[in-house]
């Protein structure tokens, strides 16, 4: 027996010595069916994309052992949960990686409550199998102390691409995707999602798409955004489109007052065509699902905050730039003019309040994520906004928006961009307390 086989078998007898898991989770590799006769190999967990939900009580403490059964040493983001960097799921925070065919036990306070999730968190460069271009996501819902939870349904969506490919068109290279699925399934095949008219539907819904930004529509009905990345909103609105870069989430609650046969999917055309929708069936209620073309209603993130009032904080400048790496190659991104990992660290004081003011001076929008904490939207585009608290946000190309946050979890945080490409190529830093 190798000295590393024997780490393992000692790994894998310390968890089983240990009290039972509150949840288990195994990293392998399966076959899909997203479609008929269209099956996709990748990676998951439990055999499933998405993962199984974990549901859990915000405050309760959680264990859960994750097995590593593939060749590739792996780790599991828990995202936008406020727990240490040791367990947070990055290595670059200090997270241990899981070895090939080997386990590890996660344990932390559930918090904050919402809709958060769990995915890899390892660079996938040019390996198109790897990172968030595979199936290992997954929904994590923290239920509230105290919340009358005003609906009578909730279903969760998970928005996906599969099959990506490299595409160089004209400059450098970008990943596309031959197919779309919600819940890994692509539209059109599967069980219909069964409602009744009078009833308050809750979606939860998840981008989790390795590099694309996501709007989406539901025929015939309205959403009631109620929270963003799991955080109530200071003012509900009512809208007809919603809009989701990677790892965004948005909770809306949807009036069920148009019986029929519905598709709730992409607005482009094509996306949905490559199977990126789900069916909404009345109950009593029969025939093809029926699509209506939605309104193009610009999205904004202010719409759901309240008049913003300028704050005490110390104002932290991120200019993200892009440098060309040539044609037919992958371009690299800059924070303040250098690339993971010699970016400078973005130092805090615990207690201190910071503003973030993210200028982006690239033609491409840049779902930014800041890890292990929450922050306020202050400023978008020069709009003054509050209430609006989130844990990723899209900064639109050739723009500038700020956000606000209190350094109350000491520990190295990462803070990148979620866009696989951009962070595998650079977009990353880490925020170090002091």
């Amino acid at each position: 027996m190798t000295r590393r086989e024997m780490l393992v078998l000692l790994a894998a007898g310390a968890l089983k010595a240990q009290e039972k898991a509150d949840y288990q989770l195994t990293i392998d590799h399966t076959s899909l069916e997203i479609a008929p006769k269209t099956s996709i190999k990748t990676t998951c967990y439990n055999g499933s994309a998405p993962g199984p939900i974990l549901r859990m009580k915000e405050g309760q403490r959680v264990t859960i052992d994750v097995a590593n059964n593939t060749a590739e040493p792996e780790i599991v983001h828990w995202h936008g949960l406020h727990i240490p960097s040791n367990v947070d799921g990055s290595m670059e925070e200090g997270t241990p990686m899981i070895p090939p065919h080997s386990s590890a036990r996660y344990s932390f306070v559930a918090a904050p409550s919402g809709t958060r999730w769990y995915h890899t968190h390892i660079a996938a460069m040019r390996n198109l199998k790897l990172g968030l271009y595979s199936g290992q996501f997954g929904f994590i819902y923290i239920d509230p102390k105290s919340d009358p939870g005003r609906f009578d349904q909730e279903v969760f969506l998970a928005l996906r691409e599969w099959d990506p490919y490299f595409s160089s068109g004209e400059g450098a290279m970008d990943v596309m995707y031959k197919r779309c699925s919600i819940n890994g399934r692509a539209l059109g095949f599967g069980e219909p999602i069964r409602v009744k008219e009078g009833r308050r539907v809750m979606l939860r819904i998840l981008n989790a798409s390795a590099t694309m930004q996501r709007r989406i529509a539901f025929a015939g009905h309205s959403f009631t955004v109620v929270a963003t990345d799991g955080n109530p909103v200071a003012a509900p609105k009512k809208v007809r489109v919603l809009e989701l870069g990677p790892a965004e989430r948005i909770d809306a609650i949807v009036e069920m007052d148009q019986p029929g046969v519905w598709i709730l999917g992409a607005t482009d055309d094509r996306d949905r065509k490559a199977g990126l929708g789900i069916v909404f069936e009345y109950s009593q209620k029969m025939g093809a699902a029926q699509w209506v073309v939605p309104s193009k209603d610009p999205w904004d993130y202010t719409a759901f905050g309240k008049p913003g009032m300028d704050g005490a904080a110390s104002i932290i400048p991120l200019v993200i730039e892009k440098k060309f790496a040539g044609s037919r190659w992958v371009d690299k991104w800059t924070i303040n003019g250098k690339s993971w990992p010699k970016t400078d660290p973005i130092s805090v004081k615990e207690g201190f309040r910071y503003r973030l003011a993210f200028d982006n001076r690239s033609e491409e929008a840049h779902p930014v994520h800041l890890h292990r904490h929450t922050f306020e939207l202050k400023s978008v585009a020069g709009t003054a906004t509050s209430g609006v608290y989130k844990d990723v946000v899209v900064v639109p190309p050739k723009s500038v928006m700020e956000v606000e946050f209190i350094a109350n979890n000491p520990g190295k945080t990462l803070f990148h961009c979620h866009q696989q490409m951009h962070m595998d190529y650079g977009f990353m830093s880490l925020l170090e307390y002091r």
